[in-house]
């Protein structure tokens, strides 16, 4: 039986999805497995939640942020293939921010940074290629909206105010791990094509769109800045990676409850897309073949 392709509301009807809803997690597939878990516990400073020679959980407390599944053989695919561009791991405040960026640039990890309006953030990569983003968010009530549009740039950090933050007598200056409220804050894609993901993530999904620029497209439930965000910089056409790769084997979208999945889960039945799982977890593809988990906080 030939597989039914996706169909959309109109724009007018999209019926949005809850408020509530956020990102959960990425799954990355690993080449060297204890070589990623080793950047991200002793470098970003996540914690093993738990795992085996095959996978790892890492995370702030007990919340999951990256998941790391070994894959024999395992490359790191072509730029201009679709996946992932980073996974933005959101610290709880500036100052918690700016000892983690200190202890990275004490370790002369190259580092790129921006200061987004409503966040501030670094950037670099682990030791397969994979984009991470490390930011803080301002407050809510300091970003600024332009006909539906939250305002973002990509101005300078202020350095001086930004790393006055840290304190000398800091008893855990040293310390590498992430304090608790550590998590993943959103996950920016690579897609094939914005018009494509434009219907899907908010015509199909419910997503709501904060920003629409030339190539690149930011989504989010609640008014959040984006959960979502997706670009064709390098992978306008793309197709998904060849295997085995390293990269994104899926990143999850947490809903509030097993209502408000179930909801969803319809929605996405009804217009034609392949849904997999059942019960608390179901698995979708983005048009860019993207793999999605949807479940709820405790089946992260």
């Amino acid at each position: 039986m030939q597989e039914r392709k996706p169909t959309f509301p109109p724009g007018d009807t999209v019926s949005p999805i809850d408020p509530d809803t956020i990102v959960g997690s990425v799954t990355l597939k690993a080449a060297n497995l204890d070589r990623l878990i080793q950047f991200y516990t002793q470098v970003i400073g996540l914690q093993q939640i738990h795992g085996d020679s095959t996978e790892a959980v890492l995370g702030a407390g007990t919340r999951p942020v990256i998941r790391l599944v070994s894959t024999r053989g395992a490359k790191q695919p072509p730029f201009s293939t679709t996946g992932m561009y980073h996974a933005a791991i959101l610290f709880p405040n500036r100052h918690s921010l700016a000892k983690k960026i200190a202890q990275i640039s004490a370790l002369r990890i190259p580092l790129g940074e921006a200061d987004h309006l409503v966040s501030e953030a670094f950037y670099l990569s682990d030791p397969e290629g994979n984009g991470l983003e490390l930011y803080r968010d301002r407050p809510r009530e300091e970003w600024k909206w332009v006909n539906g549009s939250v305002a973002m740039a990509t101005d300078p950090i202020d350095w001086d105010s930004f790393l006055g933050e840290i304190r000398q007598e800091d008893p855990d200056l040293s310390n590498p791990v992430a304090p608790e409220g550590t998590k993943l804050g959103h996950v920016h894609l690579k897609v094939a094509d914005i018009d494509d993901s434009l219907r899907f993530y908010h015509d199909l999904l419910g997503f709501d769109v904060t920003a629409h620029l030339p190539g690149a497209l930011f989504v989010s439930a609640g008014g959040y800045h984006h959960h979502l965000g997706m670009n064709t910089w390098h992978s306008r056409g793309g197709t998904p990676p060849p295997e085995p790769s390293t990269g994104l084997l899926e990143y999850s979208i947490l809903l509030p409850d097993s209502a408000r999945l179930d909801q969803v889960i319809d929605r996405l039945e009804a217009a034609g897309t392949t849904v997999r799982g059942e019960g608390k977890a179901a698995y979708i593809q983005d048009p860019s073949h993207n793999q999605i988990k949807l479940t709820v906080p405790d089946e992260m």
